[in-house]
């Protein structure tokens, strides 16, 4: 079968032939008809994600739409190595497929799911949202930060804002449903007055999808600002900015904030199904918009350093 082929760290994936899976007792076969590219993919692709597995040749590609062999039309998450969701067919237990509503095109729910999943887990299993709470979105004007505002929403925010480098983004985000937008562009003296000034009225829950210097002015603005005794939870999603910052010990003694993460390994696979099935459920009824970008497999090598951040790059099958 054909499919997008890992030979070793550091290598683009190539499009090419490799053996067919076989079902077993504990995986079924899946004829995939669409699979999304994401850093995640990329990273685990490269060898630099934490979650890479160090072996190779194997399929890239984590998760996807196709069907079973019993016709059922699924959503499938973490096949089982080597094989990928890139990939005519591939190999996943049973229990980490899910169903898909009619009405759910395949386009829609391969891209909208590993970008939709990270801000769903993070407000649900790791942040513990309630209705009403105030929510802001550190690195809003990507893809994923774009899904989260409107999931932020629908989950139940009373008030939502965002931060971000691009200003024309920063004024789509208001009619997604921020309420207050922050450009990261500024100097400092004025993002740290801005940071304050939403910490003093009250942020429950943030959602950092770059780290770097931003997360470390928003904690040091909710340490001198947020109200004493009212919980910050900050849950760190991605990395766009950088993977260290210095934060002093004092900032985590001075206030009640919670820092945590959010991603593969601190979700059990049990809450990201329970994530997955959630946002799948309510991407049509929500109306969650999401810009995609359809490509053939066969383009694989063409289109995978190509810059996702404004449509989510779908390859299909």
């Amino acid at each position: 079968m054909k499919a997008a082929i890992v030979t070793k760290a550091g290598q683009l994936p190539v499009y090419g032939d490799f053996a067919e899976p076989v079902a077993t007792d504990n995986a079924q076969r899946i004829v995939v008809k669409a699979a999304a590219l994401s850093h995640l993919v990329k990273n685990r692709a490269s060898g630099n994600h934490y979650s890479a597995s160090g072996q190779y040749p194997f399929i890239a590609g984590i998760d996807g739409v196709g069907i079973q062999d019993d016709g059922q039309r699924v959503y499938f998450i973490k096949p089982v190595a080597p094989y990928g969701s890139m990939a005519e067919q591939t190999l996943v237990p049973a229990a980490q497929c899910i169903a898909l509503a009619d009405d759910l095109d395949d386009i829609t729910a391969a891209a909208i799911a590993n970008p939709g999943m990270s801000s769903w887990a993070a407000l649900t299993e790791r942040a513990q949202l309630q209705i009403g709470e105030t929510v802001l979105i550190n690195g809003a004007t990507g893809i994923s930060g774009k899904l989260a505002v409107q999931i932020a929403r629908y989950l139940g925010a009373k008030k939502i804002i965002a931060t971000g480098r691009n200003p024309a983004v920063l004024e789509q985000l208001m009619l997604l449903g921020a309420d207050v937008v922050i450009p990261l562009t500024q100097e400092e003296e004025a993002l740290n007055a801005q940071f304050g000034e939403q910490f003093a009225q009250g942020v429950d829950v943030v959602i950092d999808y770059l780290w770097g210097k931003s997360a470390g002015h928003l904690l040091t603005s909710a340490a001198k600002m947020a109200e004493d005794g009212k919980p910050v939870r900050f849950v760190q999603v991605g990395s766009m900015s950088g993977n260290e910052i210095t934060l002093s010990s004092a900032i985590l003694r001075s206030k009640a904030i919670a820092l945590m993460g959010s991603g593969l390994g601190s979700v059990s696979d049990r809450g990201l199904l329970r994530t997955l099935k959630g946002l799948l459920k309510a991407a049509v009824p929500a109306g969650f918009q999401l810009a995609t970008n359809p490509v053939t497999l066969s383009r694989v090598a063409e289109v995978w350093e190509a810059d996702d951040s404004a449509a989510r790059t779908v390859f299909t099958v």
